[in-house]
C-alpha cells in the first residue's frame, strides 16, 4: 500500500480506549498538549550532533515540528501519523515554509505497509502511549522499516524525577520489547526532558537503539 493511502481499518490503541476517543480528536479543538509548535530540544541536540542520517522516518509525527526541523537540514524525511488533522497541519506548515518533506497516514503498529526502509527512525512521545503487548508489536513494526545498521531514537516520559508525564515508563518497560527482539540492540539510555504545552521540562528517557 502506498504511504499516501489510508491504512486498513485498525482497532483502537490502548490510549484511545482509555481516552474514549481517537487520536485525531486531540487536534480538533486547538493544539494538543504535546503540540508545542517547535521541535523538541532533545531532537534539536540530536540533529546538531549529527544524530540523523537520511532517509529519516518520524513515527507519530503529529503536526510535524520535529520532521520539519530535520528536513530543513537537508535530509529526506517522512512523517507518519494516524491523525489526519495533524497531518494536514504539518503539510500546510511545510508548504508555508517551503520545506521539502513528506507526510502520510500510517499505523505505527504496521509500518511494513509503507514498503520503505529508513536509516534513522525517530519516536518522540509515542512509545509511552502503548501498553505492554502493543510495545512488543511496535518493536517488530519498527524493525520492519529500519535498515540494518540504522538507528532508532525513542524519547518518552520516564518515571524518574519530580515531574512525570501522564504515561511514565520505567527503564525496564522501555528496554523489554527491544531486548526481546533479536533485531535490536540498545546502545544507550539517558535521562532527558520532554516539553509540553503545560510544562517546559518533564522527565523523560532518550534511548538510542541500533538495528542489527
Amino acid at each position: 500500500m502506498p504511504p499516501s493511502s489510508p491504512p486498513d481499518p485498525r482497532p483502537p490503541t490502548s490510549h484511545e480506549r482509555h481516552a474514549g476517543q481517537p487520536w485525531n480528536a486531540s487536534y480538533l479543538d486547538g493544539p494538543a498538549p504535546w503540540d508545542i509548535g517547535t521541535p523538541q530540544p532533545a531532537v534539536v541536540r540530536l540533529a546538531e550532533s549529527g544524530g540523523f542520517c537520511g532517509p529519516v522516518l518520524d513515527v507519530g509525527c503529529g503536526t510535524g515540528d520535529n520532521a520539519l526541523f530535520i528536513a530543513a537540514r537537508g535530509l529526506p524525511v517522512l512523517g507518519v501519523d494516524v491523525a489526519e488533522t495533524a497531518l494536514a497541519t504539518a503539510r500546510q506548515a511545510a508548504d508555508d515554509r517551503g520545506i521539502e518533506v513528506a507526510f502520510a497516514m500510517a499505523d505505527a503498529l504496521h509500518l511494513q505497509r509503507l514498503y520503505r526502509r529508513f536509516e534513522t527512525v525517530l519516536d518522540c512521545g509515542l512509545f509511552h502511549t502503548f501498553d505492554e503487548s502493543e510495545r512488543t508489536e511496535y518493536a517488530a513494526s519498527l524493525a520492519s522499516v529500519t535498515d540494518s545498521g540504522g538507528t532508532l531514537y525513542v524519547l518518552c516520559f520516564s518515571d524518574t524525577g519530580p515531574d512525570t508525564g501522564p504515561h511514565p515508563v520505567t527503564r525496564q518497560a522501555l528496554t523489554a520489547p527491544f531486548d526481546d527482539n533479536p533485531a535490536w540492540h540498545i546502545a544507550a539510555i539517558a535521562p532527558e526532558h520532554l516539553r509540553t504545552r503545560f510544562a517546559d521540562s518533564t522527565s523523560a528517557w532518550l534511548a538510542t537503539i541500533e538495528r542489527r
